[in-house]
């Protein structure tokens, strides 16, 4: 096994939030996108205190991964205050429902795109769960995704 595919074995099965944080540091100063994209994508799969498979899971992963991108693009930490005000509002399911429904599509869809990340938009957290959605929220969501260029039939659909 070479010294990379050891790296990526570690990562897979780390659950420490900190080395993979650092992982992603030194993988973007040696510019190794491979190392950096498997240690961020470990990372977003293990901070969520929800449990996998679900919606909230879901949800979670995509502000934690969102909040990742907008920290390390600014320099600092940066947390999403108003989207996490409204899920303690009115829940997630209610949050997903209004960005699929709103005519503009969110910052946070567009950077997930632009980084060729759909599956984890909220878009996508609707098409996944659908069995909690109506048919025009998951319309909605198709269309938005669609309209941005995603084949929306190769999105990961939810393993029970």
């Amino acid at each position: 096994m070479t010294d990379y595919a050891k790296m990526l074995a570690l990562i897979a099965v780390c659950d420490d939030a900190g080395k993979l944080r650092s992982w992603i540091a030194n993988a973007q100063k040696g510019n190794d996108k491979g190392i950096e994209e498997a240690a961020f994508r470990r990372l977003i799969d293990i901070l969520p205190k929800e449990v996998a498979g679900t919606v909230e899971h879901d949800f979670w992963r995509t502000i934690h991964a969102f909040e990742h991108m907008l920290s390390d693009e600014r320099g600092k930490t940066t947390r999403l205050g108003r989207t996490r005000q409204k899920v303690a509002r009115v829940g997630v399911i209610e949050t997903l429902r209004d960005w699929a429904l709103t005519s503009k599509s969110t910052d946070g869809f567009e950077m997930l795109i632009e980084r060729n990340m759909p599956e984890l938009t909220g878009e996508a957290i609707v098409l996944r769960h659908g069995e909690r959605f109506d048919a025009a929220v998951m319309a909605a969501a198709t269309k938005r995704l669609e309209d941005a260029g995603v084949d929306v039939s190769r999105l990961p659909r939810r393993v029970d």
